[in-house]
């Protein structure tokens, strides 16, 4: 029964075998009879069997059977350890593929040359002498031959590599933990030695042996030796082995350089100083003497009190100023250029030596100095006091490359206002094409008036000509509300070899409101809020003026002749008009020539222009009150006796007007002159010495005018009742304004000639006063018959031809109606 379940079991088996059989038949016939179907590296033996090459081996053994798959022949390793193959001493077996070779191990070498050999029996392998083969195997040191290869014996001052034991290096004397030089010295390794080197600031004690490695030193005084080896601006500090250079007192290091170090520079905190060229003043010497003095005396922890005595110095330097008030103009203007460069570079060095973060003095006087110091940063900065604020970006307040303190302060002070009086205005050409366009006329200038503190801001930055953002600045001052043509500006001074003045470039104005301007500047420098009053030149006005006055100087001095020269027409009345045409010559020839006061300085030139103009004048008025006078007596008092004496009219015409002068210029001499015009100074109320009197004056002839025209009116409707009204009327007019002229009644629209707020009295003045001369010459010569005459007398015996003397060609009734007239003439 088991026989049977074997048989069936086989069955399946013998199928598969003869279905394989089917499929691969051709190719295994064929095999059969070329032995294609081996494996590589092996040999056909028969239909059935292969043999593996020598030097390979199957696991079925030499020779193996056909299969469906084939085992493979693999190589045989002869070099095992198991395996019979010897190549002998001092060589070394290398497999190949179905072999081996033998080969001398590194450092030995067969004897006939060959490259290798395959039995123990040919092995003839000996010592190879690297020593002898390459001489430089070692490089520079001592090659030793050993068996196999070979070694290097390091010279003196060398050790092995322990990389390459082969390779020698330098021993490093001076790190090998022994301490081979005195401690004086430094170790110096060099190649197969080391030296003891003195260390730097030491020197060779001279007993010593000093031999390469048994130097001693000592140290060496740098301070006294023949080389300085610090900068002239400190002091050398001698330290064990070296030195240090700290700044002489009063100095600080520059930026950049470090305190006590060897490399140290220092700048004086308070540098020496000296008065301008051709300026000469013994307080000025002293103040920076005693500054001086405080700087050498200057210690970080009494900088704060330093502060405080250098600004007390100053308010005693400005409070009175004495002889710097002596000075001229742009000496002074030199002189406060000079003082806020001075002060600026002081304070900017003196905030450095404060320790504190802050600091703040407020003086007497009001003079205040705010200064703030902090690390280097970014970020908006607001710092201030009582006159000024200032709002900042921080990074703009320090110096590129100093990592030091950035210090920023503001000094103010109220007396240096003294020093920049009178200063000038310079308009950026912006600013002046705006005002021209708005007034329609040039600018000359501008008058000012300084309303807040001078604020001097300084940063350790010094490099502040251009900053962006501007810096925003909050002034407070006087409350002032500007009026015609005047504008509160936001200026800053701006010096220069011949003085200094005020300008505007790269400063704008933002607002102003309750005593305080808003600022905002491009650049630092000292500040101040001004009220500026421009001077804005009328051509039109200036023409009318210069021609009116002209004609005028003509006329008047053919008045001046007609009245010398013309007889019939002698009296106490033409001896007025004479010194009133005088004085009005006079006084129109000087205005012309020198009311502008072209230098902006008030010098003597000036002051005398307006002491002549000042006389001139006030004596045309006097004149004019007794032409008033008299013809108050001529018209009121008819019947009543004359009028004054000679004498009487000289003292009043000439006497007062000289006294009224002599007492304003010994009251205020300096009243005389503005930077503008040669005229009186409407400061402290000097121009009442002119406009005093002239009031009175024109007062006074209003009054005897009115009077004059009342009486006139009476005694026209006396004489003649039947005189037609539009007669009475002309007649009336022509002599009310031959009135008006000749008592300066018109003078009233010039009280605001020099500060004018109305362009229609600036108008009016100019044309009628102008031509006062032409009025006169026209009234008192042209319209007098006895000047006429005598004119046609004069014509006759230029041209040569005979004059003949007649009464009158008119009727009768023409001589009563001049008999009706001639009153009136009298009265003009």
């Amino acid at each position: 029964m088991g026989g049977r379940r074997l048989r069936v079991f086989h069955v399946p088996h013998a199928l598969c075998v003869l279905l394989i059989l089917l499929e691969h038949g051709p190719q295994n016939t064929r095999a059969s009879t070329n032995g294609s179907w081996c494996p590589p590296h092996s040999e056909y033996v028969n239909d059935t069997a292969c043999r593996c090459l020598k030097g390979f081996t199957s696991p079925s053994g030499e020779i193996f059977t056909f299969t469906v798959d084939p085992e493979p022949c693999d190589d045989i390793n002869e070099c095992r350890s198991s395996s019979k193959v010897s190549c002998g001493k001092f060589a070394d077996c290398k497999n190949t593929e179905g072999g081996y070779y033998c080969t001398c191990s590194p450092g030995y070498e067969l004897v006939s040359g060959a490259a290798n050999f395959t039995t123990e029996s040919q092995n003839t392998c000996k010592d190879v002498d690297e020593c002898q083969q390459n001489p430089r195997i070692c490089k520079s040191h001592t090659c030793v031959n050993t068996e196999g290869s070979y070694t290097c014996k390091c010279l003196p001052g060398f050790e092995l590599k322990p990389e390459d034991p082969k390779q020698c290096k330098d021993v490093n004397e001076c790190t090998s933990g022994q301490n081979l030089c005195h401690k004086s010295t430094h170790c110096l390794n060099i190649v197969s030695s080391y030296k003891c080197r003195c260390r730097p600031g030491w020197k060779p004690i001279p007993e010593s042996p000093n031999g390469p490695h048994n130097t001693i030193c000592e140290d060496v005084d740098e301070c006294t030796s023949e080389q300085n080896p610090c900068h002239k601006s400190t002091n050398c500090l001698n330290t064990v082995g070296s030195y240090k250079c700290s700044c002489l007192p009063g100095w600080q290091p520059i930026p950049g350089s470090s305190r006590d170090q060897n490399n140290t520079v220092c700048e004086e905190i308070f540098p020496t100083w000296t008065l301008p060229p051709g300026i000469k003043s013994q307080s000025l010497s002293h103040f920076f003497e005693k500054l001086q003095d405080l700087g050498r005396d200057l210690k970080p922890t009494s900088a704060q009190d330093t502060a405080r005595e250098l600004i007390e110095s100053l308010d005693d330097l400005l409070e009175g100023l004495g002889e710097l008030e002596a000075l001229a103009l742009p000496d002074r203007h030199r002189m406060a250029t000079y003082l806020l460069s001075y002060l600026e570079e002081v304070l900017r060095n003196l905030a450095k030596t404060i320790p504190e973060p802050s600091f703040t003095y407020y003086s007497r006087l009001n003079t205040e100095l705010s200064l703030m110091t902090q690390d280097q940063g970014k970020g908006t900065v607001t710092m201030g006091q009582t006159h000024a604020r200032m709002l900042l970006n921080w990074t703009q307040a320090a110096v590129v490359g100093d990592s030091g303190p950035t210090v920023a302060g503001i000094f103010s002070s109220k007396n240096m206002q003294k020093l920049v009086a009178n200063a000038s205005l310079e308009l950026d050409s912006e600013k002046k094409t705006q005002l021209e366009r708005i007034h329609e006329s040039p600018v000359k200038g501008a008058q000012l008036r300084l309303l807040s503190a001078v604020n001097t801001v300084f940063l350790s930055n010094k490099n502040t000509e251009k900053l962006d953002p501007p810096v925003t600045f909050y002034f407070s001052h006087t409350p002032q509300e500007p009026g015609t043509r005047q504008e509160l500006i936001c200026a800053f001074w701006k010096g220069d070899d011949s003085g200094g003045y005020w300008a505007t470039t790269g400063c704008q104005r933002l607002g102003s409101m309750n005593g305080s301007t808003t600022c905002q500047c491009s650049h630092l420098s000292s500040f101040a809020i001004l009220m500026a009053h421009y001077d804005i030149q009328d051509l039109k006005l200036a023409l009318i003026t210069k021609v009116g006055l002209a004609l005028s100087l003509v006329c008047l001095l053919l008045c001046i002749l007609t009245f010398l020269l013309v007889r019939p027409i002698q009296g106490s009345r033409t001896t007025m008009h004479l010194h009133l045409c005088i004085c009005l010559f006079l006084g129109s020839a000087v205005f012309l020539a020198g009311i502008e006061n072209q230098g902006g300085e008030v010098g003597l030139r000036c002051r005398l222009v307006a002491g002549l103009l000042h006389y001139c004048f006030l004596a045309a008025f006097c004149w004019m009150s007794l032409e008033g006078l008299e013809l108050y007596f001529l018209v009121v008092r008819v019947f009543r006796g004359q009028g004054l004496s000679k004498h009487w009219l000289y003292l009043i015409g000439y006497g007062v007007p000289g006294l009224i002068v002599a007492i304003s210029a010994a009251t205020r001499s300096k009243g005389y002159g503005r930077t503008i015009y040669c005229w009186l100074d409407p400061a402290h109320g000097f121009l009442w010495s002119f406009l005093g009197p002239v009031t009175f004056i024109i007062l006074c002839n209003a009054v005897i005018f009115v009077i004059t025209i009342w009486k006139l009116t009476q005694k026209f409707s006396e004489i003649n009742p039947d005189m037609k009204e539009l007669k009475k009327a002309r007649v009336l007019t022509i002599t009310a304004i031959a009135q008006l002229l000749v008592l300066g009644c018109t003078w009233v629209f010039g009280l605001f000639l020099f500060n004018p707020r109305s362009q229609v009295l600036a108008y009016a003045f100019t044309i009628l006063n102008c031509l006062q001369g032409v009025f006169l010459f026209l009234l008192h010569c042209l319209l007098n018959k006895k000047v006429r005459e005598e004119y046609q007398k004069w014509a006759c015996m230029v041209t040569g031809n005979k004059y003949s003397d007649f009464t009158t060609s008119t009727s009768s009734s023409s001589n009563n109606q001049t008999r009706v007239l001639r009153p009136s003439e009298s009265g003009m």
